[in-house]
């Protein structure tokens, strides 16, 4: 299968969805990621972009693709992205799509999904994953990672630039995400687990 995961920013993908992403190329599929920004608001955007390289490499990924869009300035009527989205969608032809949730407090995360619900319309399958900033996240779908959240956490590591900006005292992205985990693997009645909402998702019976 061909696997595309989509974000906003260096780190979204990793945060949300690399448990499962590292499942899907340890048994052979192809991923592709899709960073629409570098980043550059949250910090040296050349520094982000090797952080999303090296995890990118990490993660066993094909190919990285950059959109080239300016971090905090996606917006929802950026006909542009909608159509870039298309092309890459085109040319790889991916059977499973990740992207950012569009309820969330960051501009840049509601914009893309927004795009990318037009941009996938044609896709069997589209799940939304969280992110710290997402609010009202109620998943239909539970992946089990007990088995790579620890490689999960090393990727995350990977983002060295960005481990401590939880603007939460004491708490670093790895804390956040692991005990995302943990409750999203309550939710789902394992050890840790990632939540996902489809806009749609196909199961063969």
């Amino acid at each position: 299968m061909k696997i595309l995961a989509i974000g906003a920013h260096p780190d979204d993908i990793e945060v949300g969805c690399a448990g499962n992403l590292i499942k899907y190329t340890k048994d052979g599929h192809d991923l592709y990621l899709l960073v629409m920004t570098n980043g550059e608001r949250g910090g040296e955007g050349g520094v982000r972009k090797e952080e999303q390289s090296h995890a990118a490499e990490r993660m066993g990924a094909r190919d990285l693709v950059w959109g080239g869009y300016r971090d905090t300035e996606l917006t929802p009527n950026m006909n542009r992205m909608v159509y870039d989205i298309e092309n890459l969608i085109k040319k790889i032809t991916p059977d499973f799509i990740f992207v950012n949730y569009g309820n969330d407090t960051h501009q840049d995360h509601r914009s893309l999904a927004k795009a990318a619900v037009s941009a996938t319309r044609y896709v069997r399958n589209v799940l939304f994953y969280e992110g710290p900033t997402t609010v009202n996240f109620s998943p239909l779908l539970f992946v089990d990672i007990h088995k790579t959240i620890e490689e999960k956490i090393a990727i995350l590591l990977t983002h060295n630039s960005q481990v401590m900006k939880t603007n939460i005292e004491w708490l670093s992205v790895v804390d956040v995400v692991r005990s995302t985990a943990i409750f999203r693997g309550i939710q789902g009645r394992v050890q840790y687990a990632e939540g996902y909402i489809p806009l749609r998702v196909f199961i063969n019976m």
